[in-house]
């Protein structure tokens, strides 16, 4: 780690993205980047898709996604490298990218040298036309930093920050686009009335009590400290707010620590660009740092077994199918 590193300052950020606008929303981010390099940050973080927007890309037929798609070295990921190079900052941001006849949830990060860094979502589930990519994405920064990628989905299975922080990632980019879902958990998130949304000027209060309860942050708190925690990690989360095509996103863009600390977070239900130093002196003795030293990997074979009860993540994420009460793995 570089001497530089001992503080490094960064962003993360949420607004609503304009479906299929990649120009709009390629505007929004030039916007608010420029604003948290004025604030000083070198690496600014924006959520998951947020180039062409979310949630219509479900509905939408796969000839509609190859329109919207681009490959990694396209206009889209081309200007973010322009504005990173214009600003002097790193810049994250999400697309639907293509390579040949296949598609993926994809996010890039680029640094203003040129580095471009892609991650394809692990447990893609949006639609049957979107594969999911097959490797973890863990690189080194201009800051002497090391970070990786896991979008959405990926941060909810455990084993997945896991291998990043024993792949060296001290900091976890984690772009999102989540909150008001309809989980098929009887416990899990629902929906928030769009009224809500709509009437958010005239009734704030109600808003912010949605985004924040039990189908917003409230849901995030129950497992988002503990993938920093666990890991010694720090952990970026940017998200989508707003009308995001039927549901609501909820925003709470947050940056937590090595300890499952909160370090900042937005207070408001509308755009937002959330920023932190992140103190690196934090990490060498963060417990679950410390905790990384005491695996016992010969005990962790079954970590790597199959069930025979796999699904894909799109039947995963989207059936309502129980989960076997006699689920095993045979030891």
């Amino acid at each position: 780690m570089t001497a530089s590193a001992a503080d490094l300052r960064v962003s993360v950020v949420q607004f609503e993205a304009a479906p299929a606008d990649k120009a709009g929303n390629l505007a929004t981010v030039r916007r608010l980047a420029m604003s948290a390099a004025e604030d000083g940050s070198r690496l600014v973080v924006f959520p998951e898709m947020c180039l062409v927007a979310y949630w219509h890309l479900t509905t939408s037929t796969t000839e509609r996604l190859r329109e919207l798609a681009e490959p990694a070295d396209g206009p889209l990921v081309r200007a973010l490298k322009e504005i990173a190079a214009d600003l002097g900052v790193g810049i994250g941001a999400g697309f639907l990218e293509s390579d040949g006849d296949e598609l993926f949830n994809s996010y890039a990060v680029c640094f203003p040298d040129g580095t471009v860094h892609i991650h394809r979502k692990l447990h893609a589930f949006e639609h049957e036309a979107i594969s999911s990519g097959s490797d973890y994405t863990v690189f080194d920064t201009p800051w002497g930093v090391r970070m990786a990628i896991l979008i959405c989905w990926d941060n909810n299975l455990v084993e997945n920050v896991r291998a990043v922080a024993l792949l060296g990632a001290t900091v976890l980019i984690a772009p999102h686009q989540t909150g008001g879902t309809s989980s098929r958990s009887p416990h899990g998130m629902k929906v928030i009335p769009s009224e809500l949304w709509r009437d958010r000027f005239e009734n704030p209060e109600a808003l912010r009590e949605a985004v924040d309860g039990p189908n917003g942050r409230g849901w995030l708190l129950r497992w988002l400290p503990a993938r920093a925690h666990d890991n010694g990690i720090f952990l970026l989360f940017s998200n989508g707010i707003g009308p995001d095509d039927d549901e609501i996103r909820t925003g709470n863009a947050m940056i937590l620590d090595p300890y499952g600390r909160i370090v900042a977070e937005t207070p408001v239900a509308d755009e937002a660009v959330v920023t932190a130093d992140l103190d690196m002196d934090l990490l060498p003795l963060s417990t679950g740092r410390r905790w990384l030293l005491g695996r016992r990997p010969e005990l962790y074979g079954v970590l790597t077994q199959r069930s025979g009860l796999e699904r894909d993540a799109r039947t995963a994420r989207h059936s309502d199918v129980p989960v076997p009460d006699d689920f095993r793995i045979e030891g």
